[in-house]
């Protein structure tokens, strides 16, 4: 009994929503909260939403654990290392469930960045460029760092069947609709989404195959190419499209979901040890 109360639990997540605000009271609204301190907020609430589950957070994962993850799959693989203390930090963290055999197993990865302050310089009439006298600066490239992160957890990953790999981003150079802001002189500048100029997410959208964005992406694909069976690890890529800051609610229902997503998917492997 107690394994189907959690199956319906685990089904109707979408609800938690409604559950879920109060958490941050008056704190609900603020922009500033990291994605690590939202992802304590996360694990405090799968404990209290799983009491009979042990879950843990890290900050970081060697490399020497990712080759052994890799090595456990295929000896071949995981061979190469050169600096042996060198790890990944993911902005906001992993967090685990421990299974019936005793085996932490990845359950969310959270990444924030922000790129392109076009919106808050236009906003204040600071003028950028060589010689400030442009109100845009062409887009960076710093954001393609979030390229190595994901790929060594999708090497990290590669025998299981979800990815729970979500990425936030926000600033000018991650619209998905174009936008007009207004300059303290009254002159309006608009920003196109479409701009080679500024906009990045083409540069992100390889990490998720093309896939929709501000979509829950976790659980892995397998796609069927003549006589191939291909899997999918796809990151979950958020934005908030017109250039606004993530506030710390939105960004912790989007976690628990995918969390949640990472436990249906693990549900035989999890839950053996509630009904004993």
């Amino acid at each position: 009994m107690a394994k189907k109360n959690q199956s319906q639990r685990l089904t109707k997540q979408h609800k938690t929503s409604h559950g879920v605000v109060g958490i941050f009271g008056s704190e609900a609204k603020i922009h500033d909260m990291t994605v690590g301190k939202v992802a304590q907020l996360v694990l405090n609430q799968l404990k209290s939403e799983f009491p009979n589950l042990s879950f843990r957070y890290r900050g970081s994962i060697s490399k020497a654990e990712i080759n052994l993850s890799l090595q456990r799959i295929d000896p071949e693989l995981g061979q190469t290392l050169f600096v042996s203390n060198s790890s990944i930090i993911p902005d906001g963290g992993i967090i685990e469930v421990k299974d019936d055999s005793g085996e932490w197993r990845v359950i969310l990865v959270s990444e924030a960045k922000h790129q392109g302050k076009d919106i808050e310089n236009i906003k204040i009439g600071k003028l950028v460029g060589k010689n400030n006298d442009q109100d845009l600066m062409a887009a960076g490239n710093a954001i393609e760092r979030s390229h190595k992160n994901i790929s060594e957890i999708a090497n990290l990953m590669l025998g299981e069947s979800h990815f729970p790999y979500v990425l936030f981003l926000e600033g000018s150079n991650f619209l998905t609709e174009t936008i007009r802001i207004t300059r303290p002189d009254g002159r309006v500048v608009v920003l196109e989404y479409n701009s080679g100029m500024l906009n990045r997410l083409d540069r992100l959208t390889s990490a998720n195959y093309g896939l929709p964005i501000n979509t829950n992406l976790c659980k892995n694909r397998f796609v069927h190419h003549k006589d191939k069976t291909i899997m999918l690890q796809a990151a979950s890529i958020y934005t908030q499209g017109n250039g606004e800051r993530w506030a710390a609610e939105q960004m912790f229902y989007i976690m628990l979901q995918i969390a949640k997503t990472s436990l249906q998917v693990l549900f035989s492997d999890l839950f053996n040890q509630v009904s004993r």
